[in-house]
């Protein structure tokens, strides 16, 4: 009960927290860091962009039905920060990221740990939103 009442009150403010984050995140990496993002990564902003705005006007107006078009744009966002991370990780998936375009996807700017690259962060960020969604939509019935 407790935990039910937690994600009516602040699950629609954590992800839109998240997406916000994840958005400001990817653009530091480009515009500040100069870090030129490829194909797949513009794939990625193209799904996690909408989510601040979305997010946010489900948060103002405590939308607990924004599941029904938030959870199809992150988990489409989630699949192809998987595969980019599989094209960064896997050496059978790798070297298809050199023709993805002038910017090769299997590029790693960030490794931290041997695992965090830019497109783990992103699929981390759409799971997380999936699932407080999810759940804030299953709390309100």
């Amino acid at each position: 009960m407790k935990f039910r009442k937690f994600l009516l009150a602040n699950g629609l403010h954590a992800a839109w927290a998240i997406s916000l984050i994840a958005t400001l995140g990817s653009l530091y990496l480009s515009e500040i860091l100069g870090y030129a993002p490829c194909k797949l990564c513009w794939m990625q902003r193209i799904f996690m962009y909408p989510q601040v705005i979305l997010l946010g006007i489900a948060a103002v107006r405590k939308d607990y039905g924004q599941w029904k078009y938030v959870l199809p744009l992150t988990l489409i966002g989630a699949g192809i920060s998987i595969y980019h991370y599989g094209v960064q990780k896997l050496p059978w998936l790798k070297e298809g990221g050199t023709a993805c375009g002038i910017i090769p996807c299997n590029i790693e700017y960030i490794n931290v740990f041997g695992f965090i690259t830019i497109p783990f962060l992103a699929g981390t960020a759409f799971i997380l939103i999936s699932l407080i969604v999810w759940l804030t939509g299953r709390a309100s019935k």
